[in-house]
């Protein structure tokens, strides 16, 4: 089973990878990150790195049973009051097993164990078909907030923490 491990500096090589070789596969979905993320990658993995320390934002990567590869980002942003913005993408070739559903299921032990959190917001673009289902498979629930993400069209998603951390397929 792949591992969630937090953010480190020697994740750069493989996250850079993972993000070119997913590139287009992303931005069928969610807005392109833009040449200038991947020219300035080791600057910006180094901000992110910096970032993480002060506790403003929790990044995370779900990585291969072998080490070999990164196979997604989980990331918890915007720490304040109890509550952070999460966000995701998984590779092309790791979708359709559960993978993300799982992840963010274990994310939200981590939520309430290590970073104190007790509620979580995320927003997906009204044709992330594949994550907004991911989202609701989770407990998140529309909040009717109608957004724009990178001149996309989507929803705002919450998810309150606490006693209800693993909800079944069902909901």
């Amino acid at each position: 089973m792949p591992e969630l491990q937090r953010l480190r500096a020697e994740h750069a090589p493989a996250l850079l990878a993972f993000e070119q070789e997913n590139r287009a596969f992303f931005a069928a979905s969610v807005p392109d990150r833009g040449d200038d993320y991947f020219t300035h990658f080791a600057a910006r993995h180094a901000e992110r790195l910096a970032e993480q320390a002060t506790g403003a934002c929790h990044f995370h990567v779900l990585v291969a049973e072998d080490g070999s590869e990164i196979l997604g980002r989980f990331n918890l942003v915007d720490v304040a009051d109890s509550a952070a913005e999460l966000g995701f993408r998984l590779a092309e070739k790791a979708t359709g097993r559960g993978l993300a559903t799982t992840t963010v299921r274990d994310l939200f032990t981590l939520c309430t164990t290590t970073y104190a959190l007790t509620k979580l917001r995320a927003g997906a673009t009204l044709t992330n078909t594949a994550s907004r289902s991911v989202l609701t498979r989770t407990g998140f629930v529309p909040t009717g907030e109608e957004l724009l993400l990178g001149g996309k069209r989507g929803v705002g998603y919450v998810r309150e923490l606490g006693g209800q951390e693993h909800v079944s397929d069902a909901v």
